[in-house]
């Protein structure tokens, strides 16, 4: 099996140009292809992982990859799946966020022996001269044919301004950039960056004559059909300072039975036989396909030290809470909530867990709430009925030790 039939087999491949040239390329080994990386935060986040592992695929079977830092493009801001236009960031920002990601890209990617590149599109986006990129880039481009795009018409509602609109033509240039220093053949995206890619490949041949191509690999979203790596704390990151090899592991501990075996034929390097072999596991099996869904992303990321420790404290408080019949409880109704809700520190003093609504603040604040094992820090969050899952139950942690089962009778 070839990498190319690997990656349908793990539901990753969205859209392709020309499916036939592109599987040749990549199961040959001579694909040399760029994903881009907006440098908008001085970390990578779970957003960029499914990128990250297959560049790390693709390299692993001979292709060369190149990691496209968009310093110039970080300047004007993607519109694609925005309603608001971007903050604007100084070229000082952005210069930092890009030495970030290139310390947790070598996670992933080998760059040593001209194995694989990181460039950085301001090197020619910042000298380029506006006329004369209208008359040789501009003239390539519809503008009927640009607003048809679907990052723009989400934008038109709310006003497209004329620096997001020149977006597709600046990514379409590192393209065609890429292709003339570095002889860039492929470009992998987001499925929402496909008409900005078809661009990159239009220009290309209108201005060189030759083909190139692009691939959009499929978005990663839970059952709900919302995109995965969000917490109640906000995006799942990759820096440890941001987000602990602990939490990270936590968090892909606790996804839904419903998303574990496509998270792990998506993200993970455990071999497609096993994973489909998973793909008949029921109840507490699940569980163990998450144990190891979440042990393979934080080694990947962490390294295996780390995800050993996150392993061995996540059995720890399992083992610790596992008792649940004789863990301290409390009852609640629907009567108990509102709108089918109520605010965690409403809930905490309901249940007799803190003296007051203000130590319950605190605790929140100061990281001493976990709710299904999932640290909450936000003082507005609110538990759900639908939280209680299909038990009828959940299991809320204080500080290091006190473990408190509250039920919903509905």
């Amino acid at each position: 099996m070839g990498v190319y039939e690997e990656l349908q087999r793990r539901g990753l491949i969205a859209q392709t140009t020309d499916e036939e040239q592109i599987r040749e390329l990549i199961n040959s080994g001579k694909a040399v292809f760029y994903i881009g990386f907006d440098p908008t935060a001085d970390s990578l986040h779970v957003g960029h992982f499914m990128a990250l592992c297959l560049m790390k695929r693709l390299q692993m079977a001979g292709n060369k990859p190149i990691a496209l830092i968009g310093g110039g493009t970080a300047l004007i801001g993607d519109p694609t799946g925005k309603t608001d236009m971007r903050k604007m960031l100084t070229k000082e920002d952005i210069e930092h966020n890009c030495d970030c990601f290139k310390k947790q890209m070598s996670r992933f990617i080998d760059f040593s022996d001209d194995k694989a590149m990181l460039v950085n599109n301001a090197d020619w986006l910042l000298d380029l001269n506006y006329v004369k990129l209208l008359r040789e880039v501009g003239a390539c481009f519809s503008v009927n044919r640009m607003l048809t795009a679907e990052c723009y018409k989400q934008r038109m509602e709310r006003g497209l301004s004329f620096l997001e609109f020149n977006y597709m033509i600046m990514q379409s240039y590192d393209f065609y950039s890429l292709y003339q220093r570095y002889g860039c053949n492929l470009q992998f995206g987001g499925d929402d960056q496909w008409s900005n890619m078809l661009g990159g490949t239009e220009l290309i041949r209108r201005k060189l004559g030759k083909d190139a191509h692009a691939m959009t690999i499929n978005l990663l979203l839970n059952s709900e059909g919302k995109k995965m790596g969000k917490t109640e704390k906000g995006a799942v990151w990759l820096d440890a300072e941001k987000t602990s090899p602990y939490d990270f592991f936590q968090y892909w501990r606790n996804v839904g039975d419903n998303d574990v075996i496509k998270c792990l034929k998506m993200l993970t390097f455990v071999p497609i036989e096993e994973i489909e072999a998973m793909e008949k596991w029921e109840g507490s099996e699940l569980n163990k396909a998450k144990e190891i869904l979440a042990y393979e992303l934080t080694k990947l990321v962490h390294g295996t030290e780390e995800a050993d420790k996150a392993l061995e404290a996540a059995r720890a408080l399992f083992s610790a809470k596992s008792d649940t019949d004789n863990m301290p409880s409390s009852d609640i109704s629907s009567a108990d909530l509102a709108d089918g809700q109520i605010g965690l520190i409403d809930l905490l003093f309901l249940v007799g867990l803190v003296p007051s609504k203000a130590e319950a603040r605190r605790l929140i604040q100061q990281n001493g709430i976990a709710v299904n094992d999932v640290r909450i820090n936000d003082v507005k969050a609110v538990i759900k009925a639908e939280d209680f899952g299909s038990n009828g139950y959940i299991v809320v942690k204080k500080g290091k030790k006190v473990y408190h089962k509250i039920r919903y009778t509905g």
